[in-house]
């Protein structure tokens, strides 16, 4: 059974940093998919970075490019996201997911939310101006 933690949510104000953690157990930690997610209030997810661990594509979302960085640490089985120049835009609870079915076949990873069948429970992020 795959399980996902995410911590290091928190509030900062507009240009400060956080790093987010997902520590992932219960699989092989190389022959996974992880993306994160964020959600606002009545709005849908929306996917933001996404690395295949056995070293394939990484992807962000435009909104996010050259802000934040996904990276890896195969000894703690854990993936982070490193957000930098925060805006009150990115003000979300930050989910990060994984799929270990597609990416499998393929060493990349699937975009849609449905592919991704394990979630962690959130870390919230609020960025004031």
């Amino acid at each position: 059974q795959v399980k996902l933690v995410e911590s290091g949510g928190g509030s900062v104000q507009a240009g400060g940093s956080l790093r987010l953690s997902c520590a992932a157990s219960g699989y092989t930690f190389s022959r996974m998919c992880i993306r994160w997610w964020r959600q606002v209030p009545g709005k849908g997810r929306e996917g933001v970075a996404s690395i295949y661990t056995g070293g394939g594509r990484i992807e962000y979302a435009d909104s996010v490019k050259g802000r934040f960085t996904i990276s890896q640490d195969n000894a703690k089985n854990t993936v982070y996201l490193r957000m930098n120049s925060l805006e009150p835009e990115d003000t979300a609870m930050y989910y990060c997911a994984a799929d270990i079915t597609h990416s499998a076949r393929t060493n990349n990873c699937p975009r849609g939310q449905a592919d991704f069948a394990h979630w962690g429970q959130g870390t919230q992020v609020t960025v004031s101006s």
